[in-house]
């Protein structure tokens, strides 16, 4: 299995996730079908399928466009949500599918960015000792998360809790690069955590930070997943994991850093 980010906006990411022995990828997030396009060509692999973390337009834009452009592929399946457009295939939590002979996904609903939001964790059936792959979407950033368009702070706190049950070496690849202004506004929340540190590192090292974190990264320095730190609740002035949540969200909608 390997994941290859395609730069398809001014900080969009779609991604190939190819099963290396058949040459056989699905893309995720497509928009710019002719970028994706060009990469599955340039990989010398044939999309399959197409993944959609949500319904909204700089991810589901290419739906449309990937069913036609990929035509030689004849009953191309789209998976996404329940308002994902163009879909062929439905998907809800604990669903599951695969990508040509070896790549076992499943669906984790991860609703609060939007309603259908699904996070899609990929598995190669054939390499046991390769660390797993988890497309996030707009729910989980490095070192942020979405805001709530559709949801509430309790839900995008199960999402998260839920992504953070997965094995610590699962790897990110999210939606988009905010991974600066991320590490920015966390060092004013929590400016003692050394793992923070290491994140701005990251940023200032790599103009492409997506899959350069696991899970296990994000539980160290994404203040959103760390709710019942006290350094955390001491800067928000709450509590509860809902209501520090909230807050967060608040003081990062508002961070001009």
């Amino acid at each position: 299995m390997r994941v290859v980010p395609v730069l398809v906006s001014a900080d969009n990411y779609a991604y190939l996730l190819i099963d290396e022995p058949t040459r056989k990828a699905a893309v995720v997030d497509v928009l710019d079908v002719e970028k994706v396009q060009a990469v599955a060509d340039k990989e010398g692999v044939s999309i399959v399928a197409g993944i959609t973390t949500h319904h909204h337009q700089d991810h589901s834009g290419g739906n449309k466009a990937c069913l036609f452009l990929v035509s030689t592929y004849p009953s191309i399946p789209v998976y996404g949500g329940f308002d994902v457009p163009a879909k062929t295939h439905l998907v809800e939590d604990g669903g599951e599918f695969t990508v040509g002979d070896n790549i076992h996904v499943r669906c984790l609903a991860t609703p609060c960015h939007t309603k259908d939001s699904i996070c899609f964790h990929a598995t190669d059936t054939s390499i046991k000792s390769q660390s797993g792959a988890v497309f996030t979407g707009d729910t989980l950033f490095l070192g942020g998360c979405g805001r709530f368009f559709e949801g509430t702070a309790e839900q995008m706190h199960a999402s998260l809790s839920k992504l953070a049950a997965l094995p610590d070496d699962t790897v990110v690849y999210n939606g988009h690069e905010y991974t600066a202004g991320n590490v920015a506004f966390a060092k004013t929340i929590e400016p003692e955590n050394p793992a923070i540190g290491r994140l701005f590192k990251l940023a200032q090292e790599n103009k492409v930070t997506t899959g350069l974190s696991t899970i296990g990264d994000e539980k160290e320095w994404n203040v959103f997943m760390r709710l019942d730190k006290v350094a955390i609740k001491q800067a928000t002035g709450a509590e509860g994991p809902g209501a520090v949540m909230n807050k967060l969200r608040e003081l990062k909608n508002n961070f001009r850093g």
